[in-house]
């Protein structure tokens, strides 16, 4: 090529290019501008809304709500902003500021479910029904793999008499789900509402069809004809699965029903007892049968006699778990027979020993009798059937404590403390404590009886009977009647017409040489039937004679020493009529 052509060329491309590279320079350098803004602005909106987090943990909720505003003031349209600001104008009742940025945030993440969901719940919460279906069926399409929005739709669907719409959507639920029971069952009665009733039999036709070793539908068939009033076609069905399964319970439960229905008494309660007494039936077959013999028993206004009767021949049969019995005994009890409960009780945990319910009853029963020696045993098998359920271990230290059995008393408490945890009230902690204090002090153990106490006060400082105990064993020993005191005044001031109470505050007056006050303490727990204690009378005797009421001292120690008391200076101060320090 000619040299002078080449250069003009080169020239040319070179004025060509220029240009077009400083364009394109320029425009490189403005987006990489804005994308440096975009990251920084995101950066920002990170951060406020991170901090609107922190701060919600913490309930301080205007601070966040604040941060909240910033990260919509970065950016506007943000779903995620817009989404607890929403939370915070619900909280607020401020229904319309709520809805217009649940709905935003919806529209800027069309696919977040938990976005959608909330802005259905709002519409329903407003009973914007038609909205909240609209949303629900976008929903359905978006999120395929979540029933529960189909659910929703049938709900309300269900709710506007919107037949087909039910239909349809049981049609893809049982897409997804597979054909069942459930679903066909529901889609049946919708026929029938529909008065198609060729079309409620067609599904359950269909179900049969699709399981047809399963005699479970087959009874369901049955039952749809006697619905129906086609107890012909019912009776040959159940007899069909009875020919093949002689001991299948839900066939027998629906002879029985046809039975029933069709008037023939005497072949009902025959077939009755051929399901309640057939040890190859399951006990929720015959729980079911039971709960609602039962309630036609009280419809039909008949005495308890035919249902106790069936309950004792089918308890006969040894039933190998507590359903039924567990029945038997919540309608004795509702029929008031007390007696008559409290054994078959005991027949339900001696086949479930872990059924809490029944040793419940049967403990309360013991308490309200004050039978230690059942006490005792319910709670023994109660802590090795349940040994985190700390209610038996307290009842079986008091029935230790009452048996006398006070180590045995002791261990039990301290087994009780090693299954205590975060969970535990405190209190509860603080009355085992309290009860080895008590045994401590029975067996004259008096510096361990103390800190036992500290224990039980340290998990519940108004723990009223430890304090009072705490404070008359220092009364008696004649120490730290200060903190004696104290602690007793906490348990008059909480119970002022406790006589026991009112006892031990008087005498830790008496015993630090306040009698005129402790006589006001003292006649006060008299009028709150202390007279009933030896040991209470005792004391106001005590206390009258320190206030120069000799003879008021002579009349309540004889009435102590009438009562039985075993007081050792109790004769000596009735003999020489003066008071006498034990």
């Amino acid at each position: 090529m000619n040299k002078k052509l080449t250069i003009v060329l080169c020239y040319l491309l070179l004025l060509l290019g220029i240009p077009g590279t400083v364009s394109a320079q320029k425009t490189k350098r403005k987006a990489e501008s804005m994308q440096q803004q975009y990251e920084e602005q995101q950066r920002k909106y990170n951060y406020y809304y991170l901090e609107a987090a922190r701060l919600k943990i913490q309930r301080r909720y205007a601070e966040a709500f604040d941060m909240l505003q910033h990260c919509l003031a970065i950016r506007p349209q943000a779903s995620s902003a817009l989404y607890e600001v929403a939370q915070y104008y619900l909280y607020l009742k401020q229904v319309p500021q709520a809805r217009e940025a649940l709905q935003q945030a919806v529209a800027g993440e069309p696919d977040n479910y938990w976005y959608c969901q909330s802005l259905v719940n709002l519409y329903l919460q407003e009973k914007e029904t038609d909205s909240a279906i609209a949303l629900l069926e976008e929903m359905a399409e978006r999120f395929p793999s979540k029933p529960e929005t189909l659910y929703d739709l049938l709900e309300l669907y269900n709710r506007q008499e919107k037949l087909d719409k039910v239909l349809a959507i049981l049609d893809k639920l049982e897409e997804r789900l597979g054909k069942n029971e459930q679903i066909t069952m529901e889609k049946f009665r919708i026929y029938r509402r529909k008065q198609d009733n060729e079309g409620a039999f067609r599904e359950i036709e269909k179900l049969v069809s699709e399981y047809p070793r399963d005699m479970r539908y087959q009874v369901v068939l049955g039952d749809a004809y006697m619905q129906e009033g086609k107890s012909q076609e019912a009776l040959d069905i159940y007899n069909k699965v009875l020919q093949e399964e002689p001991d299948n319970g839900l066939a027998l439960y629906s002879l029985a029903s046809y039975y029933e229905q069709t008037g023939q008494k005497d072949l009902y309660e025959q077939q009755l007892d051929k399901l309640l007494l057939n040890k190859k039936v399951d006990s929720n077959t015959k729980l079911a049968v039971m709960q609602r013999f039962i309630v036609q028993n009280e419809q039909e206004g008949r005495d308890s006699t035919q249902v106790i009767q069936l309950f004792d021949r089918i308890l006969e049969t040894e039933p190998e778990d507590a359903q039924l019995p567990m029945l038997y005994a919540q309608y004795l009890a509702s029929k008031k027979m007390t007696k008559e409960t409290y054994p078959v009780l005991e027949q339900v945990i001696d086949i479930e020993p872990t059924n809490t319910a029944a040793r419940m009853m049967l403990l309360g029963e013991a308490v309200r009798l004050e039978d230690y020696p059942t006490l005792i045993r319910l709670c023994e098998g109660g802590v090795e059937a349940n040994p985190d359920m700390l209610e038996f271990y307290f009842y079986l230290a008091i029935g230790y404590t009452q048996a006398e059995r006070t180590d045995e008393a002791i261990a039990i408490c301290q087994k009780a403390l090693t299954h205590v945890n975060a969970n535990t009230q405190k209190e509860v902690i603080s009355d085992f404590h309290s009860i080895i204090g008590d045994s401590y002090h029975s067996k004259g153990e008096s510096d361990k009886a103390y800190a036992a106490y500290e224990e039980a006060l340290r998990y519940n400082p108004s723990n009223i009977s430890t304090l009072n105990n705490y404070a008359y064993y220092l009364s008696v020993e004649r120490k730290e009647l200060d903190k004696a005191e104290e602690m007793s005044y906490k348990t008059v001031k909480a119970e002022p017409n406790n006589a026991t109470y009112l006892d031990t505050y008087a005498w830790i007056l008496f015993e630090k040489g306040n009698y005129a006050e402790a006589r006001i303490y003292i006649d006060d727990a008299m009028k709150n039937n202390g007279g009933e204690s030896d040991v209470v009378v005792e004391h106001c005797g005590d206390i009258h004679y320190m206030t120069g009421d000799v003879e008021g001292a002579l009349k309540y120690w004889k009435q102590a020493l009438d009562m039985g008391s075993k007081s050792k200076t109790l004769k000596r101060k009735i003999q020489q009529k003066r008071y006498i320090r034990e």
